[in-house]
């Protein structure tokens, strides 16, 4: 287990800042293990090691909502896995951003927060192309994530991508890290959310949520 990740601390005042980082084999990790223990450096940042946490899945939806209530910024920092995130991070979407806490009408608990996505893929950048193997560019498989910052009332950030990550050079990994963990250090003092639009409002009729049984 990543020390320091069993129970959750916010360890400096000013603008808190969740980061949540699912990686499901950390052996195997060239990048993301890195950017975590960075994140751990930060005093800002309360990091969280969802597969080291919650290995059976099981996750205390009430403690996390508790965390990302204290945040300002919350950071999904994973490897992007067939288009999307690792299977305990969308775990994590289903049971924390609940109806009525996340969104709805009465779900205001994250409006005007902002979320950050921090990707790695394995595929290069080239390959996120019409004429490439992947057959799109990289911004397709976004609206996802946009879409739930959107419905959840916060600001979906400019995500912080590293491809092509099997073949990376060291000093590509290094100068990632770097920028990870200054923007880390640096928020929300970044030239480039002074321009950034609000989320638009996303109002969901109780009509269009089934009854309880």
């Amino acid at each position: 287990m990543f020390p320091g990740m069993d129970e959750p601390t916010l360890r400096a005042p000013g603008e808190p800042i969740y980061v949540l980082s699912a990686h499901p084999n950390w052996r195997e990790s060239r990048v993301n293990r890195r950017l975590r223990d960075a994140a751990a450096s930060v005093a800002a940042a309360e990091v969280r090691d969802l597969y080291a946490i919650y290995p059976d899945y099981d996750i205390d939806v009430r403690a996390e909502q508790e965390a990302v209530e204290r945040a300002r910024l919350i950071v999904l920092q994973h490897p992007i896995q067939w288009y999307s995130m690792p299977a305990l991070q969308k775990l994590w979407m289903d049971e924390v951003l609940s109806y009525g806490w996340a969104y709805g009408r009465l779900g205001t608990a994250l409006q005007g927060k902002d979320v950050w996505l921090v990707a790695t893929t394995g595929g290069p950048e080239s390959s996120y192309h019409p004429q490439g193997y992947n057959r799109y560019f990289f911004d397709a498989f976004l609206p996802p994530y946009e879409q739930t910052a959107a419905l959840c009332g916060m600001r979906f950030l400019p995500p912080l991508l590293l491809h092509g990550v099997h073949r990376a050079t060291e000093q590509e990994i290094e100068t990632h890290v770097a920028v990870f963990t200054e923007r880390l250090r640096t928020y929300p003092d970044w030239p480039e959310l002074e321009g950034l639009d609000d989320c638009p409002a996303c109002d969901v009729p109780q009509t269009d949520r089934p009854r309880e049984s």
